[in-house]
């Protein structure tokens, strides 16, 4: 932050990339890939956290500031997830608009910011949300480029659409008392509920990886597993299963699949793309549920 802080403030924008495209700023990593859906080839969208790295502990480059400073639009994806875009912006000097999704996919704004979950996504129809905030922002953005920003949005909404009703197909031929979940961390709450699914506890009980589990909540959550009959603990890919394996032992638990939580995953993987890893996920949530059996579910 200090190396940030002392950049000089270089503008309020840059007209567009230097290809004559739009230039789009984004957070994370499901936020960069949603909105290259939605702006197509009229915008350059640049991602600041790469794959596989975890959003919460980001530290902001130099770049960042700059790249802020040459955007035309900022998308953030709100909550606690990235508050450091913040301090990113303001070292930047632009003037340009900052997005925050979280703040368009909620129903109702909590009073305070920490209490919120930032994971957004892992709701479909959230992420539908969003598609259609970024949308209207770049439409507002870039006039010119509406009808292809419409365009875009409707196609990727409806392969969205797809995608929600093969997951609530698959999770709703799983028992209810099957689907119990059971996770790194906080990030699949708004999942869980779209999906009916029981969230019973996490190896880190808080909305962000850089909190510390106490050992008194982790011989708690063994008993909770057992108590509950849970079958399988799912860690989270980009974060040591350690943890997960430990307690998956004590509390005679199988270990699942790796789910894509705060960040998508490398070129080539199944979480590359934000459709991609939350077929992923629902996948592999299906077969741990069903003792292997599963539905396998495809990216919309």
């Amino acid at each position: 932050m200090a190396a940030m802080a002392a950049l000089p403030l270089v503008g309020c924008g840059s007209d567009a990339a230097d290809d004559g495209r739009l230039a789009v700023v984004a957070s994370t990593t499901q936020l960069a890939d949603i909105a290259r859906n939605v702006a197509g080839d009229r915008a350059e969208v640049s991602g600041l956290v790469s794959p596989t790295s975890d959003p919460h502990d980001y530290e902001p480059l130099p770049s960042d500031a700059e790249a802020a400073a040459e955007a035309d639009l900022i998308l953030q994806s709100g909550g606690d997830l990235d508050l450091w875009l913040d301090q990113i912006v303001e070292s930047s000097g632009t003037e340009s608009p900052v997005l925050v999704l979280l703040e368009s996919v909620l129903e109702k704004p909590a009073d305070d910011e920490e209490d919120i979950d930032p994971h957004w996504w892992q709701d479909p129809v959230r992420a539908i949300d969003g598609v259609k905030a970024i949308r209207d922002e770049l439409i507002e953005v870039d006039p010119g480029g509406a009808s292809g920003y419409r365009e875009n949005a409707a196609r990727y909404v409806a392969r969205i659409e797809r995608l929600d009703s093969a997951i609530a197909r698959c999770m709703e031929a799983i028992p209810a008392a099957e689907r119990k979940l059971v996770t790194t961390h906080d990030a699949l709450g708004y999942f869980a509920d779209r999906y009916d699914i029981e969230v019973i506890g996490a190896a880190i009980p808080a909305l962000t990886t850089q909190a510390q589990p106490s050992a008194g909540a982790t011989a708690e959550l063994v008993e909770l597993i057992r108590a509950t009959g849970v079958s399988t603990i799912f860690p989270e890919a980009g974060v040591s299963p350690e943890l997960e394996e430990a307690i998956a032992a004590e509390a005679g638990a199988a270990v699942g699949g790796e789910l894509w939580a705060d960040a998508l995953g490398p070129a080539g993987s199944d979480g590359e793309t934000y459709l991609e890893a939350t077929a992923a996920n629902a996948s592999k949530l299906a077969a741990g549920f069903s003792g292997g059996a599963g539905c396998p579910i495809e990216a919309g």
